[in-house]
């Protein structure tokens, strides 16, 4: 049986629009790391956040996603806390708006604990400061006590990383969870997230605008345009020998050296149509 299962998703906001997921499926198996890649507005977070349950009001869904066989579309939301946080997690892009400006970092982290299981204070700091040292972070017991705001963009996101990985989840959604970081704090993040899903042996479905990072992370990829995925298979197979246009469209805006006179960026639908033009 497959960790994660996601049939014939569909969403829509509105009466009359154009889906953001078309007639999307996919399975994510125990241990592996598929990336879903695309340009921004294809579907990629809006996929995720149908995954856990975290659309808007207005989202109209149909489809099937069942996690280790249990129904998650259409499942209560009591059913959906009680898998949240602890055996499926999500990392978002910006972890300013993830975290709560008002809270101190330790009482964030250890929220996960109570919520799903029985700790005492002192206990329950103890692991909050042996997780937050573990995702690399300096003094940590400072850390715990600090705001949000004390903290550079990099410690933030590794705050919000211990939170993910706080009760060994069993599937991570990491959405685009470097962009806002440099280069060098980037590789960072990616080295832990790496180090800490291969510990937990963990899944994860790895959402990117990147091709290098995705390559880096991935196992598996799926590229999607418009809601709907356009190409899927091994990471190396995908890149070297893109197939549809779309996918040959990114690796070339990724490889285009704009130093080069007379280069030009490529748009979507440059690539889109078939072709170049």
């Amino acid at each position: 049986m497959s960790l994660l299962e996601v049939n014939h998703l569909n969403v829509w906001f509105g009466r009359g629009r154009r889906p953001a997921v078309r007639d999307l499926s996919f399975t994510i198996e125990p241990g592996q790391r598929l990336g879903l890649i695309g340009q921004s507005g294809s579907g990629k977070s809006v996929t995720a956040l149908a995954v856990m349950g975290l659309l808007a009001e207005n989202a109209q869904v149909t489809g099937s996603v069942r996690f280790d066989g249990r129904r998650l579309l259409g499942a209560k939301e009591a059913e959906l806390a009680q898998l949240r946080g602890r055996d499926l997690t999500m990392v978002f892009q910006e972890p300013m708006t993830a975290l709560d400006p008002t809270m101190k970092v330790g009482r964030q982290v250890a929220e996960v604990i109570r919520l799903h299981e029985e700790s005492s204070g002192r206990e329950t700091r103890r692991r909050v400061i042996e997780m937050l040292d573990r995702v690399g972070l300096p003094n940590p017991g400072r850390i715990t006590d600090a705001f949000p705001h004390q903290l550079s963009g990099g410690q933030r996101q590794r705050v919000v990383l211990a939170m993910a990985l706080m009760l060994g989840p069993r599937l991570i959604i990491a959405d685009e969870p470097t962009t806002a970081l440099d280069v060098t704090v980037q590789a960072q993040v990616l080295e832990l997230l790496d180090a800490q899903l291969a510990a937990h042996q963990a899944a994860c479905l790895f959402i990117s605008h990147d091709l290098a990072v995705v390559a880096r992370v991935c196992q598996q990829v799926m590229v999607m345009l418009d809601g709907a995925v356009v190409e899927s298979g091994p990471v190396r197979q995908v890149l070297s020998q893109p197939v549809h246009p779309y996918t040959q469209g990114l690796i070339a805006t990724a490889r285009l050296d704009l130093a080069t006179p007379g280069a030009r960026l490529p748009t979507v639908e440059d690539f889109y149509a078939g072709g170049q033009r």
